[in-house]
């Protein structure tokens, strides 16, 4: 049973209201009423007011944040725990996210293009399925095209969660941390 905070972009509501959740000692605490509209830098800002407030030693769950980027930017902010619509959303939407960015496999470019979605992933989509092969699938309006690149993107956001734990513990967040999302700043202005 986790207590939620909330009070939207107003650090006092937040204030007030992460002291009523913190005091209730709960097993862990959740951060609600983020990624609803607000910039970044001010779900950021109030993800800060909150964890100066919150236990240290139970985990924090954002609520309804799930971009690798978000993820990055909020566990360094002690973030410990993320769930998010986005990578089902985005795959019935045509889209898979890799380390490098979104990728719309609708696009003609994939029409016969025989690689998988990441030529590094590991999951299932990419060890037996073409970018070729999923874009029929969306052209067809087949059902499995979401299905296949569902399981692509939920693997790419545990293999980043993965990758973040270790970091954690070899001691070297802050060095991928700005290499993961130095690597997506490149790729997107190179894909523009």
């Amino acid at each position: 049973l986790f207590g939620i905070v909330q009070g939207g972009v107003f650090p006092d509501l937040r204030q007030k209201s992460a002291e009523f959740i913190a005091n209730l000692n709960l097993p862990g605490n959740a951060i609600g009423g983020l990624s609803v509209g607000e910039t970044k830098d001010e779900m950021h800002a109030m993800i800060e007011v909150v964890n100066e407030i919150l236990p240290k030693n139970k985990p924090r769950y954002l609520m309804g944040v799930g971009t690798p980027e978000d993820l990055i930017e909020c566990v360094r902010r002690g973030i410990d725990i993320f769930d998010c619509v986005l990578p089902t959303r985005l795959a019935r939407h045509n889209a898979a996210m890799t380390d490098h960015g979104r990728m719309n496999l609708m696009n003609a470019q994939y029409a016969k293009d025989e690689k998988p979605i990441d030529e590094s992933c590991t999951c299932y989509t990419c060890q037996n399925h073409s970018r070729a092969y999923i874009r029929h699938l969306i052209a067809a309006r087949e059902m499995l095209s979401g299905t296949l690149i569902s399981i692509h993107n939920i693997h790419t956001l545990l293999s980043l969660a993965h990758q973040i734990r270790t970091a954690i513990a070899d001691g070297h967040y802050e060095e991928f941390a700005y290499n993961y999302l130095e690597n997506l700043r490149n790729n997107e202005r190179n894909n523009q």
